[in-house]
């Protein structure tokens, strides 16, 4: 290892923390920095507890509970019943979720654009490296703790996006009837 690495990796999360807090500035966006680093946990980890949340976004476990509520009344987010304790939720990313994440991303990025405008093309091969090789070390590093399977995160998310739209059925984990539906629907659904 070089005896600069810890400085560099140092100095690398501060511009990183900089850059971020001047992108947000530049954006001026409404919403708080910890909805859209929650939003872009439950993308990167799909669905996890409340408490992982909370550690994850590095908030309060009390404002994680209100940031959740305001992501699902949004629309941005479900809540979905653990699939051996329907006492315990999980919570996911929904499809717009996804599509809020994304345009907020554009928007910090056409607010950086000015800074980063005329740079030649030596310099963006080597920012484009920096991020694959940060992209690269990174991928795999956060696993959460338990995995909801996927199959039950896709009918949380069918059942949110249904009672977003209006429609009063709400989908099943798959072997389950509309009698009795199988862990995996949603907390508070009624089918």
């Amino acid at each position: 290892m070089s005896s600069d690495l810890p400085t560099l990796l140092g100095d690398l999360i501060t511009v990183n923390n900089r850059l971020t807090r001047v992108a947000a500035h530049a954006a001026d966006g409404q919403e708080s920095p910890a909805v859209w680093r929650t939003l872009s946990v439950l993308r990167q980890l799909g669905p996890i507890r409340l408490g992982e949340i909370a550690a994850r976004s590095r908030i309060s476990q009390p404002t994680a509970t209100k940031l959740v509520t305001h992501l699902v009344e949004r629309g941005w987010a479900a809540r979905l019943a653990e699939p051996l304790d329907a006492r315990v939720t999980s919570t996911v990313i929904t499809p717009a979720g996804e599509t809020a994440l994304s345009s907020w991303r554009s928007e910090l990025a056409a607010a950086l654009l000015p800074m980063f405008d005329g740079l030649a093309d030596a310099d963006l091969a080597t920012i484009r490296n920096a991020v694959d090789i940060l992209r690269d070390r990174l991928d795999g590093s956060e696993v959460p703790a338990e995995r909801v399977p996927a199959d039950v995160a896709a009918v949380a998310v069918a059942a949110a996006v249904a009672g977003a739209s209006g429609s009063a059925a709400v989908p099943t984990a798959p072997g389950a009837t509309a009698a009795s539906p199988a862990a995996g629907t949603p907390a508070g659904a009624r089918s």
